[in-house]
């Protein structure tokens, strides 16, 4: 048995949630202090789900043909950094729309491989995983609670430095990482066309498009409603945070709650919570309680969600399917489903003002629920929960 690199994939998880920390809830501030409108705004945050479309295939498969994913992720980490240097001399909007989008197209290379990578150093020990993961959520929490309160203090600006230097712990832990043997997949190989026309396949995936588009205003402009608001960056920082460990809580429980419940009821509840949070972030954002009430049903929203959506789509695509049936789940929901939710949110933000968009946000959680109530059964997900074999500790899919 190799000896685990435990602190290198441990501080690689720690900036790279880190970076999206800093990126995320802020991003979209300094791109408001530039002037941007908020149709802008929301194309040019779209680049980073655009990308995760296809850039992680291409990726994948330059690294199976290589044969050498470490490589990759050094690779990608060099060129994110690169791309996003060109944000401290931009200005322009075509400008930006290409920088964001060479980062986007780099960034989103790494962390699938990673994630096999760890998988694989981790082949005699995986309920380590979640111990290693850990650190990409304390990454996550530090970067957006302590970048909000510096930037309670200086100009915008001072994000640019903060995000080069999560990349540049990206860089650092990315050149520390080792290689692991890899384990190829087992099982049959089943048609996976046959698969995704079931029924009960096309109604979840639809109701995860729908779910991730509900969340594109709240990724692209939440930080910019609350700050409208009179709310200092530090709170802001403290709310996304909050989000975050309402989501570990449910993380660490899920296995029992599916157990108990049932997924379909966890899903149905989780989109019914929905409903709910973004009708209380567009129309309570000017009662504290109401929004850190809603923070808090992140925990379905997106974690109880996305831990039932993924069993889910590992039972129902068995073998050596399974790859493919995360990787379409992944760019049906994630990729495509939030980038209609970024773009759409972009254009009724300035139309129709911050409450309606996310009413329609809320109106899309609605479609889920409709798809998951008509068209996946008890039956479907039954088998599903009873055959959990570990804890589900899945990472943040926010880009």
């Amino acid at each position: 048995m190799h000896a685990l690199p435990y602190w290198r994939l441990s501080g690689y998880y720690f900036f790279y949630f880190a970076f999206i920390g800093a990126f995320s809830p802020y991003f979209g501030l300094y791109l408001q202090s530039l002037s941007f409108s908020a149709w802008d705004i929301g194309l040019l945050m779209s680049q980073m789900q655009l990308m995760r479309l296809f850039a992680p295939y291409l990726w994948g498969a330059l690294a199976d043909r290589l044969g050498q994913r470490v490589v990759i992720v050094r690779l990608a980490a060099v060129l994110s950094l690169i791309g996003f240097s060109s944000f401290f001399n931009v200005r322009s909007f075509e400008a930006m729309l290409v920088a964001m989008a060479l980062l986007a197209f780099f960034w989103s290379a790494a962390l699938p491989l990673v994630e096999t990578v760890t998988f694989d150093h981790l082949r005699e020990q995986p309920a380590r995983y979640s111990r290693i993961r850990l650190w990409g959520s304390i990454g996550f929490i530090v970067a957006v609670m302590a970048t909000g309160a510096l930037l309670d203090q200086v100009p915008l600006s001072g994000l640019l430095w903060v995000i080069a230097a999560t990349l540049v712990g990206i860089l650092v832990y990315a050149l520390a990482v080792p290689e692991a043997p890899s384990h190829g997949a087992s099982g049959d190989h089943l048609p996976v066309g046959e698969i995704v026309r079931q029924r009960r396949v096309k109604a979840l995936f639809a109701a995860c498009f729908a779910m991730s588009a509900a969340h594109g205003a709240l990724y692209v402009f939440y930080s910019i409603h609350l700050s409208s608001h009179q709310y200092s960056k530090f709170l802001v920082g403290c709310l996304w945070s909050l989000g975050v460990l309402a989501e570990i809580v449910i993380f660490f429980f899920m296995v029992g709650l599916l157990r108990r419940f049932g997924l379909r009821t966890i899903l149905l509840v989780s989109f019914s919570a929905a409903i709910v949070r973004f009708l209380m972030i567009g129309w309570g954002v000017d009662w504290l309680w109401v929004i850190v009430l809603a923070q808090l049903l992140h925990g379905l929203t997106f974690g109880a969600y996305h831990a039932a959506a993924i069993a889910a789509v590992n039972r129902w695509f068995p073998g050596s399917c399974q790859a493919r049936g995360q990787a379409l789940y992944s760019s049906l929901s994630f990729g495509a489903g939030g980038l209609a939710g970024s773009l759409l949110s972009g254009w009724t933000w300035d139309a129709w003002g911050a409450a309606p968009t996310y009413t329609l946000s809320s109106a899309f959680a609605v479609l889920g629920l409709i798809f998951v109530a008509l068209g996946v059964k008890k039956a479907d997900l039954d088998a599903v929960a009873n055959r959990l074999p570990t804890p589900i500790n899945e990472t943040s899919q926010r880009f």
